[in-house]
């Protein structure tokens, strides 16, 4: 039986320090799954041409963000690396006729903000995974489908965005949430529930205010890659689906594979 494949929705940088009901949530997901040999994690934030698997024997702890507590900058996320799955990964990649590399990348708060509430202990290896917001759904889904036969059963895969990302919303400000938020996220919800995979594909013309939701679209992107890695055909869970922060659906997945 393999892992399921996620999609985390990872908020802002001060979720590390607190965050709620979808901290909660990670945890409890964390402590339910069987412990994984490894991780792979698609960051919104780890943005390149081509697949990059990062190979860092210990990956460091990226603070990628500016203007918050300095509390948050302390803050070390010391999980070792897997070279040699992120070699093996990025090779069976080429074999399929993708141009995949490795690197030294270090995790990203997309990576290692969810992952300190999901696995504390900071113990199983990790390898960041770049996705491209230059490229759409199509390409990302197309990413998850070519991983998944290259992905052992005991190894993790995490797609790591924001189901809904305005951050002109967001620093407008105001006390209420606005309502395309919960619309798009039922839309969305309904439509994997229904594994309608020309609509999830086709989202910014079909789910309603996709473009109010996601101006850009690099924080849906890794959804379309965790899909891609699942049974077509497999069962699909909502772990969380709370909003923070009035526009930030916090939306946690999962994904059976095969």
């Amino acid at each position: 039986m393999s892992l399921p494949t996620l999609f985390v929705s990872h908020g802002s940088p001060m979720e590390a320090l607190d965050a709620g009901a979808a901290g909660e949530a990670w945890r409890r997901l964390g402590q339910t799954l069987p412990t994984p040999a490894a991780i792979v994690v698609v960051s919104a934030h780890f943005d390149t041409q081509v697949p990059v698997f990062g190979r860092a024997e210990r990956p460091a702890t990226i603070h990628d963000f500016y203007g918050f507590p300095d509390a948050l900058y302390q803050l070390d996320y010391p999980a070792p690396g897997a070279p040699a799955l992120a070699e093996q990964l990025a090779q069976g990649l080429r074999d399929q006729g993708w141009e995949a590399r490795t690197g030294e990348q270090g995790l990203d708060h997309g990576a290692w903000v969810p992952l300190r509430y999901l696995y504390p202990e900071a113990e199983i290896p990790v390898v960041p995974l770049s996705m491209s917001a230059a490229r759409g759904p199509e390409y990302h889904f197309a990413l998850g489908q070519a991983l998944a036969p290259l992905l052992p059963a005991d190894t993790l895969l995490i797609g790591s965005g924001s189901l809904t990302h305005n951050l002109g919303d967001f620093r407008r400000g105001g006390s209420e949430s606005p309502g395309y938020v919960a619309d798009f996220q039922q839309w969305m919800q309904e439509r994997l529930q229904a594994r309608d995979l020309a609509a999830l594909l086709d989202y910014r013309r079909q789910a309603p205010s996709a473009r109010q939701a996601h101006p850009t679209d690099e924080h849906l992107l890794p959804l379309f890659v965790a899909l891609g890695a699942a049974d077509p055909e497999g069962d699909f869970a909502i772990h969380h689906d709370g909003i923070a922060h009035r526009i930030l659906a916090m939306d946690l997945y999962g994904f059976s594979r095969h």
